[in-house]
């Protein structure tokens, strides 16, 4: 069975956004039916927003509304960095702690045998989105999936690809906030791990469900969405009406590197 995921691995390392260390990296997650879910590594011009692979896929099995994870397989060895993050979302996320079967695989405790591997989980939210308000609708739904046990500041959003189905994305926060991931950037890391570049994508719709009237995305969600699709729409929930600016008109100067 570990044979199978590892086999997977490397069709999504071609799949990692590496333009500046050129070291791709990924991750699976194996849920507790069999179905896994990817994550790819995903560097930005300002290089502390780089989202690494095990990040990547964990937050998006959380988006997804799965915390059912039984095995987690790496591409890369286990690091003091990845192992503390991993640490940290053990502890009251995901329902079972994790033992090092080697330096690339990790196994549940709680786990005996492993499921047989069904394949890759779609990462797409149920429902289509017919136009803005619907989006914004949909995405105040997504939030409930959101863990926020510090800030209880619950944020969701959607993705929508041009083929018109939507990627969730969800806040989820972590005892060390550095390692927290908005919605906005756990979409992002979704949709490049499943292959959606962002010639791809259409809009994303956003719902902060505690201060419709005021929020935005934040600065480091600004500065991935301008590097990836400065022209993406962005519908911001207002209640009654959605708010649409670019990314690019979010981050006036934004910084680039390449």
């Amino acid at each position: 069975m570990v044979s199978t995921l590892k086999a997977q691995l490397s069709r999504y390392l071609k799949r990692a956004y590496v333009p500046y260390s050129h070291h791709p990296e990924a991750a699976l997650v194996l849920l507790s039916d069999g179905y896994w879910i990817p994550g790819v590594r995903v560097e930005n011009a300002s290089f502390s927003l780089t989202i690494p692979a095990l990040q990547n896929a964990l937050t998006t099995a959380v988006a997804l509304g799965r915390r059912d994870v039984v095995a987690v397989l790496l591409s890369e060895p286990l690091d003091l960095s990845m192992q503390a993050l991993l640490e940290g979302f053990q502890d009251g996320l995901f329902s079972s702690r994790f033992s090092m079967e080697n330096d690339q695989f990790l196994m549940a405790t709680s786990c005996s045998k492993l499921p047989t591997p069904q394949g890759e989980l779609s990462p797409f939210w149920a429902k289509q989105i017919s136009d803005a308000t619907a989006g914004i609708q949909e995405a105040r739904q997504v939030a409930a999936r959101a863990h926020a046990p510090v800030s209880l500041f619950p944020v969701g959003c959607l993705l929508q690809l041009e083929a018109g189905w939507c990627i969730p994305g969800v806040n989820v926060e972590h005892p060390d906030w550095t390692r927290t991931l908005c919605a906005e950037r756990n979409a992002i890391g979704t949709a490049l791990s499943y292959g959606y570049n962002s010639d791809q994508w259409r809009a994303l719709y956003l719902s902060c469900v505690r201060d419709v009237a005021r929020t935005t995305p934040c600065g480091a969600c600004r500065q991935v969405l301008v590097e990836h699709s400065p022209e993406l729409q962005i519908w911001q929930d207002r209640q009654l009406v959605p708010e649409m600016l670019s990314a690019a008109s979010l981050l006036p100067g934004f910084f680039v590197l390449q």
